[in-house]
């Protein structure tokens, strides 16, 4: 902003502001409303720093994007589990679609936080800072005991130690973000999916299955932490279930 203005934020009107939000709106195909929401964040915060009366900066409409998310079948799964040399990779994997994770979420799982008894996992703080249990079944179990003996972690689940490939810890030891992202990416390359995959990719899979799987839409909606249902509704699009699944007519045709 203070290089198209050559002015400081701080000294331009509001209109201007406002003008410059718009102008972003119409340069970027695909703005998103956090690239904005945050920009006037930091407008705010900058006024408020300086001193100054904060203008009524407000956001653009900004029209929802109505692109369905990339979800794997189930035969995909088993390929990208199956992929991973590391059985940390293979766990982590196996985590993140059999709890449907975000990935600060996977990272942050404490040893404490596996009830092998209930057969629960307790995330906490997820986002919008609650906490959640995820049942677990037998067969991650048997895998995440398999691992903690190999590898004997203290209080993650997931530790780091910094390396050049990126798949490295964090300063408080945890699994790094960017290396979660790595060895989803390098089991997919293994694994041979050419879908665009990323770590969410498990978690929309996981809920498209759960709803394909015969799960009700509000239970769902309860494992996956989302505020509203109507987040969780567009897994009733993606999933291939009712009485009778969707099929494509060639097939039938040659019968």
């Amino acid at each position: 902003m203070a290089l198209h203005f050559e002015r400081l934020p701080t000294l331009l009107e509001e209109d201007q502001i406002t003008d410059y939000l718009y102008l972003l709106q119409q340069q970027h195909n695909t703005p998103s409303r956090s690239y904005f929401k945050h920009t006037v964040y930091g407008l705010r915060a900058i006024f408020k720093i300086e001193g100054i009366k904060s203008c009524d900066i407000k956001l653009p409409s900004i029209k929802k994007s109505n692109k369905l998310p990339v979800v794997l079948s189930k035969e995909e799964v088993k390929s990208l589990l199956k992929a991973p040399e590391l059985l940390k990779h293979r766990i982590l994997l196996g985590l993140l679609y059999e709890c449907g994770l975000r990935c600060f979420e996977v990272r942050n799982i404490k040893l404490s936080d596996i009830d092998y008894d209930r057969s629960k996992l307790h995330v906490r703080l997820g986002k919008g800072k609650k906490d959640r249990y995820l049942p677990i079944g037998e067969h991650i179990k048997r895998g995440i005991r398999k691992y903690i003996l190999a590898e004997n972690p203290e209080v993650y689940l997931f530790n780091g130690q910094p390396m050049e490939d990126g798949s490295g810890g964090d300063f408080d030891r945890r699994y790094s973000q960017r290396g979660v992202q790595w060895a989803v990416k390098q089991a997919c390359k293994k694994a041979k999916i050419t879908k665009e995959v990323s770590v969410h990719t498990l978690r929309h899979t996981y809920a498209t299955h759960l709803v394909e799987d015969g799960l009700d839409i509000v239970t769902v909606k309860d494992l996956m932490g989302h505020e509203n249902i109507e987040t969780t509704m567009i897994y009733l699009q993606l999933a291939q279930s009712g009485r009778i699944k969707p099929f494509g007519p060639l097939d039938r045709l040659y019968q």
